[in-house]
C-alpha cells in the first residue's frame, strides 16, 4: 500500500513517546532505510524534547550520508552525474506533488457534488472501507460565521505527528475548538433536597423564557382567579400526565407558584403531542378556562424546540471531523481490526481533509456495567482497558485534534453531567493531547458548534414514546425529541441518573449546528429545523447481553462531517 510507510513511521515514533511534525514524518519515510532513520532520530533528540522536528531529523539524515572522499571527488563524472540525478528527483517530486494537488481538487469536487445530489446515508456492508452517499438534507440551510474565533496553533502544544505524504502541508493556524457547558471542576451538588430543587428552579427559569414571548402567559395563582371563559396561557413543567375515564388527558403544569390542571380532550389534533411528554420538561399550554374556574382546556401546546428560523454557522474551509462512539475496548467482542482500518485510512489522501476526532463516549467496556459482564470481558482491569485504548488511539494519525467526552460505561461518575476524565486516566490518553470534557458539552470546531451527549436518555425517550416511528433503529429521530425539549435528560428518576447542581448543564441553551451523541449502538443520521443529527454507532460487535435485549449494533460506522457544508459521508470499515 502507498501509504504503508509513513503509517508506520508514526507507530514507530509514537511508541517511542514522541510526537513529530508531518515534514520530519516525510523525510524519514522517504529515507534509504526508514527503521533506522527513525532510531538515529530518536537516538539523537534532546533530552527535553517531546516532537521531532523537521530541522532535527534533516540534521541527522544528513549527518549519517557518507562524505565525499577525494577519491569520489576525483572520479571524472561524478559530480556532475549527482547533479543531474538530483536536478531529476527534485523535477519529479515536484510533478507528483502538482498531480497529487490536482487530484486532491478532482477528487474534492467530486465528493461535494456527490454530497449535494444524495439525499439519504447508506452503508455497504463489506470487509474494506466503504464510504456511503453523502447526506445533505434539504432543509439544513447554512450561514458562514462571521465573528472572530481563537485559534489553537502548532505553537501551544498540538501534536503534529501524522502524514504529508507528499501533500502540501496544511496551515494549522486555520484550527480552532472552544468548549462550552463542561461541568469538570464546576460540580458543587452534594446530594441535599435544596440541590434538587435548585437544579430544577433553574431548567424551569431558563427554559420558560423560551416560551413567555410566544403565549400570553399567566402564573398559576392567577389562573385560579380569572373568571371561567377567559383565555389564559401558562407555562411550567410538567407534573403528572392521566388519561380520564372518557380518554382524554389531563395534563398538571407546576410553576414556582403552585400547580394548574389543563385538559387535553381526545379530540383535538394536539392530543397527538400528548404521547410526546415527559415529567419534568418545561411546555407551555394554551386555552380556556372552565366555568368553574378549576381548569384550562388546552387548544394548543408548545415546546421550547428549536427555531425553524436556525440557520447553522459552517466552517470557512473544507475540512472534516469524524465523529464516532462506543469503542469498548476491553471487551471480547471489541472489532480492533476495524479500528485499525479506520486508523490506517485516517493516514490516507482521502482522509486528508479530516482534522478532526469527536468521539462521544464509552472509550472502555468498563468493569461491572450490566450483570454478568465479567464473563464478556477481554481485559479485567479498568486501567488496562484504558491503557490498551490509548494504544489503539496512537494508530490516529497524530495531528488530529481529538476531543472526547465520557459514557456509562467509563471510569467516571454515572450520574449526568458527568465531568471529564480524571488526571490519572488523561495521562494515561495523552499521546495526541486529547481534549477532554464533560457529558455533555458544545464543542465549537471551527466556528460550528457540535452538542456531544453520549445518550443514555435515548433509551428513555424511545421506551416512553408509544410510536414506533421513534426506536432503535432509527436514534436520531429520539433525538429530535431531545432537541424539541431543549434538554438533553429531561424526565428525572427514571432510566437516566441526574446529579443535582446549582444549575442545570443539561439545559440546551442555545440552538446547536451538530448534535453528536452514541450510546445505542445504532447508526442514525438526520436533520431537525437545520440541526445535523449524528448518532455515531459502535466499534463492538454484539454482545450475549445485547441480544439479550434484542440490540443489533451497527458495528465499526464512522460518519464523516463536512464542517463547511454539515453534510455527512458514512465510512463503514468491517
Amino acid at each position: 500500500m502507498p501509504r504503508e510507510p509513513p503509517v508506520r513511521v508514526v507507530r514507530e515514533v509514537t511508541s517511542r513517546g514522541y510526537n513529530a511534525e508531518r515534514e520530519a514524518v516525510t523525510l524519514l519515510a522517504t529515507a534509504r532505510d526508514p527503521a533506522a532513520a527513525v532510531e538515529r532520530a530518536v537516538d539523537a533528540a534532546p533530552d527535553d524534547a517531546l516532537t521531532l522536528t523537521t530541522d532535527h531529523v534533516r540534521e541527522v539524515l544528513d549527518d549519517a550520508t557518507p562524505s565525499t572522499s577525494a577519491t569520489d571527488a576525483d572520479a571524472p563524472g561524478k559530480d556532475a552525474a549527482a547533479g543531474e540525478a538530483t536536478a531529476s528527483e527534485t523535477t519529479t517530486a515536484d510533478t507528483t506533488t502538482t498531480e497529487t494537488a490536482a487530484a486532491d481538487t478532482t477528487t474534492a469536487a467530486a465528493a461535494t457534488k456527490s454530497a449535494e445530489s444524495e439525499p439519504e446515508a447508506s452503508t455497504d456492508q463489506t470487509t474494506t472501507p466503504t464510504a456511503s452517499s453523502g447526506v445533505g438534507d434539504d432543509d439544513i440551510r447554512t450561514r458562514k460565521r462571521t465573528s472572530p474565533v481563537e485559534t489553537k496553533g502548532v505553537s501551544e502544544g498540538q501534536n503534529e505527528a501524522g502524514r504529508r505524504d507528499g501533500r502540501d502541508a496544511r496551515d494549522d493556524s486555520q484550527r480552532s475548538v472552544e468548549i462550552d457547558g463542561d461541568i469538570t471542576g464546576e460540580s458543587t451538588g452534594t446530594g441535599e433536597y435544596a440541590d434538587f430543587v435548585a437544579t430544577f428552579r433553574d431548567r424551569y427559569d431558563r427554559l420558560s423564557k423560551k416560551l413567555r414571548g410566544r403565549v400570553n402567559h399567566r402564573p398559576t395563582d392567577a389562573l385560579d382567579s380569572m373568571p371561567g371563559g377567559s383565555e389564559a396561557a401558562v407555562v411550567g413543567m410538567v407534573n403528572d400526565i392521566r388519561s380520564t375515564a372518557s380518554g382524554h388527558w389531563l395534563v398538571e403544569v407546576e410553576d414556582t407558584n403552585g400547580v394548574f390542571p389543563t385538559l387535553v380532550m381526545k379530540d383535538r389534533d394536539i392530543a397527538d403531542h400528548v404521547d410526546e411528554l415527559l415529567t419534568d420538561e418545561v411546555i407551555a399550554v394554551e386555552g380556556t378556562i372552565s366555568d368553574d374556574g378549576g381548569i384550562l382546556f388546552a387548544d394548543d401546546l408548545h415546546f421550547p424546540d428549536i427555531p425553524r428560523t436556525h440557520r447553522p454557522s459552517t466552517a470557512d474551509r473544507h475540512v472534516q471531523a469524524a465523529l464516532v462512539s462506543d469503542v469498548h475496548v476491553g471487551s471480547q467482542e471489541f472489532a480492533a481490526d476495524a479500528w485499525q482500518a479506520f486508523a490506517d485510512w485516517l493516514h490516507t489522501e482521502e482522509a486528508d481533509a479530516v482534522e478532526y476526532l469527536l468521539i462521544a463516549g464509552d472509550m472502555v467496556e468498563g468493569v461491572g456495567v450490566y450483570p454478568n459482564q465479567d464473563e464478556e470481558l477481554d481485559i479485567v482491569d479498568i486501567y488496562d482497558q484504558y491503557e490498551t485504548f490509548a494504544e489503539h488511539l496512537k494508530d490516529v494519525p497524530g495531528d488530529m485534534e481529538i476531543v472526547m467526552i465520557p459514557g456509562n460505561h467509563d471510569a467516571v461518575r454515572l450520574a449526568e453531567p458527568q465531568p471529564a476524565f480524571d488526571e490519572e486516566l488523561r495521562d494515561i490518553m495523552s499521546a495526541h493531547d486529547a481534549r477532554f470534557t464533560g457529558n455533555p458539552s458544545t464543542v465549537t470546531v471551527e466556528g460550528v458548534d457540535i452538542l456531544m451527549y453520549h445518550g443514555v436518555s435515548i433509551d428513555e425517550i424511545i421506551a416512553e414514546y408509544p410510536g414506533d416511528d421513534i426506536s432503535y433503529d432509527n436514534p436520531h429521530r429520539a433525538m429530535e425529541q431531545l432537541l424539541k425539549k431543549r434538554h438533553v435528560a429531561p424526565q428525572f428518576g427514571g432510566r437516566t441518573r441526574v446529579a443535582p447542581e446549582k444549575e442545570d448543564y443539561l439545559v440546551i441553551d442555545e440552538a446547536p449546528d451538530v448534535f453528536h451523541t452514541g450510546h445505542v449502538h445504532k447508526l442514525g443520521v438526520g436533520g431537525y429545523h437545520n440541526v445535523r443529527l449524528v448518532n455515531s454507532g459502535c466499534w463492538q460487535h454484539q454482545t450475549e447481553f445485547q441480544k439479550s435485549v434484542n440490540i443489533d449494533p451497527d458495528v465499526a460506522t464512522a460518519p464523516i462531517l463536512d464542517l463547511d457544508t454539515l453534510d455527512v459521508t458514512v465510512r463503514k470499515f468491517a
